[in-house]
């Protein structure tokens, strides 16, 4: 099982160079965690896109279905999470080993823990490096 951020998840509904390479590392896994923070995360993406003017309405509603589509699709699991995500994140960021890190790159990594996973795909080199820091095994596809 490995979890996915936004930042790989959204690689998937639109094309980016390091797209092709997440689609390959999705396909091998035989889970792949969205959180409901992902899933959160990327809605708001897919809207900035749209308000920015950067996607049209159809193809907005096009990414939105295809996301909610990955429902049914193998190998995405969705989670939801518990409110002690967030101590759990806090717990982190005031511990000494850990690297510093954004809050929502924190929240992902509490995520990851309140679901007793160890492996992290992300496009993010913050965030990998943050992953690294707590002994996590990290993807970067691409």
């Amino acid at each position: 099982m490995i979890y996915i951020d936004s930042s790989s998840l959204l690689k998937i509904l639109w094309e980016e160079p390091e797209s092709d390479a997440v689609r390959q590392a999705v396909a091998q896994e035989k889970g792949v965690v969205v959180s409901i923070l992902t899933e959160l995360e990327t809605e708001v993406q897919l809207r900035a896109r749209r308000l920015a003017g950067a996607t049209t309405k159809t193809h907005y509603q096009q990414y939105r279905n295809a996301l909610r589509s990955f429902r049914e699709t193998d190998p995405f699991e969705f989670h939801d999470l518990p409110g002690a995500v967030f101590r759990r994140a806090i717990d982190q960021h005031l511990s000494e080993k850990v690297l510093h890190c954004r809050t929502l790159d924190r929240l992902h990594l509490a995520a990851m823990a309140e679901l007793g996973l160890r492996r992290l795909m992300t496009n993010d080199r913050k965030q990998a490096a943050a992953a690294r820091a707590l002994g996590l095994e990290v993807i970067c596809p691409g």
